[in-house]
């Protein structure tokens, strides 16, 4: 199993190129692929989602919250604070989805880069820039 990160899926859905792309495009076709809670509800939040997305994403395995996620998530993100990095909560919360599952996360957003210094979060793709918030739809 891997995750993905919502700055992947949307990069995915909007037939962007890169090696998460093709990371998301390997792992559903072996249906491998999972999403942290926390993406779910990103995706969804969008106004302007299709009304097939849900019916789509709900397809995909959710990450289970294991017992003391939140304060573990607490902990990891006052680590990446205390280094004067950004770390924001949603972030901060699909990070400990990933370690507490230990499974890599499909993500282009560069933010996840201090949760793989600190953490050790396995990242696949092309963390390269910040979060895209332009939705395919």
């Amino acid at each position: 199993m891997i995750a993905a990160d919502s700055s992947s899926l949307i990069a995915y859905l909007s037939g962007r190129a890169g090696r998460d792309v093709d990371a998301i495009d390997r792992a559903l076709g072996d249906q491998q692929l999972c999403l942290p809670r926390v993406v779910l509800t990103e995706l969804l939040s969008d106004p302007k989602a299709p009304p097939h997305l849900a019916a789509v994403l709900t397809q995909i395995p959710l990450l289970e919250v294991a017992k003391g996620f939140w304060e573990r998530a607490g902990r990891l993100r006052s680590r990446i604070v205390a280094r004067k990095r950004r770390a924001r909560l949603a972030d901060t919360l699909i990070a400990q989805s990933c370690l507490d599952n230990d499974l890599a996360l499909i993500t282009r957003d560069v933010d996840f880069r201090a949760f793989a210094e600190v953490a050790d979060l396995k990242i696949v793709g092309a963390p390269v820039h910040r979060r895209s918030r332009r939705a395919p739809w």
